[in-house]
């Protein structure tokens, strides 16, 4: 397949501002920029298909430019549900350097990135209305979805120009830099085609935009920070463990969109897999597969390999091979308790509030229930003991099969 093809196989192309462009991308020689807010330390795993795009069209010969946006960043885009807080400046500076840095490892040192801050620092309002704002009628711009929906709850000033200032990197970046083709997810339709209008009027120059699906789950839920759900691309914030754990749980139904949309695997490639996952889905191969095709490119093969013998380590008799960095590195998003060296378990389950009375971690234990290291527990009169535990600081108690805690001394 060429690339267009390749990107409608993969589901990755939703909008697409002219025919003209489908040759264009197939030909490569197009220089491109994909931009996000440093709102966040990282990027996180409902943009990295759309991102994973500035690999794609490299690989097809097309030059990469990645805009961090730390003017737009400090105003905000619309999004349909509420007004984003406003980020402190220090933040959004130290979120830029963290953000760049992650670009760079992903996609190689000779990527460019940039920050729309530098050319907005120091523009004068009135030559930016007079310049740019006059070209661009509001009927237009009430008319982009994302604005309409803001305006049900309530928009700002602020951000209702913030398509306009998004709509100027393309010029600018199209003036400096000749980049002639922008993408990012589908909500940022209206502000990618006020980018092409605004090239369109002010240079009389065409440029050209396409949008990517928003990632979402069976149920249509985005993927993403602004929705609780957020998984960071950052190891520092998602543990290797933590994603391939997350991966491994992701729904049957979603994992042919999945393994399109997050690898690089071929159409054959994974049609194979598919079919191995139908033939037994309990087995979950499928989300392995994926498992190790992100964490590999994000982290690394030993990053995976860990993450792997962690997982498996730890839903296994083997889970005190582990060390208790290991466990406390990997696993920072379970909850932690204190445990008490030659405490009564009923006394330690009740007073760490893993249940919440005497009676449920009774019932619980007898069940068995309740599992120190994967040893169920079901005596009653157990105690605590802190020579017991992995290099007497930890233990990992689960209550059922699906709650898990980190005991510390």
């Amino acid at each position: 397949m060429n690339l267009y093809e390749d990107l409608e196989y993969r589901g990755m192309i939703k909008d697409c501002s002219s025919p003209e462009l489908k040759e264009k991308l197939n030909n490569g020689g197009l220089t491109f920029y994909i931009g996000a807010d440093p709102t966040a330390k990282s990027l996180h795993i409902g943009q990295f298909p759309t991102f994973l795009l500035v690999e794609r069209l490299k690989r097809a010969g097309h030059k990469a430019m990645i805009l961090v946006g730390g003017a737009t960043g400090r105003v905000g885009d619309p999004r349909g549900t509420g007004e984003r807080e406003k980020a402190e400046i220090s933040v959004i500076e130290s979120n830029f350097e963290r953000i760049k840095k992650q670009m760079t490892k992903l996609f190689g040192e000779d990527i460019q990135i940039v920050n729309n801050f530098d050319w907005f620092k120091d523009m004068n309002y009135i030559d930016f209305l007079r310049d740019v704002g006059k070209y661009i009628n509001v009927n237009y711009m009430v008319n982009k979805d994302l604005v309409k929906r803001q305006m049900e709850v309530g928009i700002s000033y602020a951000e209702f120009s913030y398509m306009l200032i998004q709509g100027y990197d393309f010029k600018y970046l199209h003036d400096h830099y000749g980049v002639d083709l922008q993408f990012g997810g589908s909500d940022q339709w209206g502000n990618l085609t006020t980018g092409i209008e605004i090239v369109r009027k002010l240079n009389n120059e065409e440029v050209f935009a396409f949008s990517a699906p928003l990632i979402t789950d069976s149920t249509g839920k985005k993927l993403g920070k602004s929705y609780g759900n957020a998984l960071w691309l950052d190891k520092d914030m998602t543990s290797s463990y933590e994603m391939y754990q997350y991966l491994l749980n992701f729904e049957d139904v979603m994992m042919e969109e999945y393994l399109k949309k997050f690898t690089f695997l071929t159409k054959l490639e994974i049609e194979e897999i598919m079919k191995k996952h139908v033939e037994k889905p309990e087995f979950r191969y499928a989300q392995k597969v994926l498992a190790h095709e992100v964490i590999t490119f994000l982290h690394g093969e030993e990053e995976f390999e860990s993450a792997k013998r962690i997982s498996e380590s730890l839903f296994s008799e083997e889970i005190e091979q582990l060390s208790a960095k290991d466990i406390l590195e990997n696993m920072k998003e379970v909850p932690q308790v204190e445990l008490l060296d030659g405490e009564n378990i009923v006394e330690a389950l009740v007073r760490t509030k893993i249940v919440s009375s005497k009676r449920e971690a009774r019932e619980m234990i007898s069940a068995g229930a309740i599992s120190f290291n994967n040893k169920k527990v079901m005596d009653l009169e157990y105690v605590i003991q802190k020579d017991a535990a992995i290099e007497q600081q930890i233990f990992v108690i689960k209550k059922g099969k699906k709650n898990m805690f980190i005991g510390t001394f």
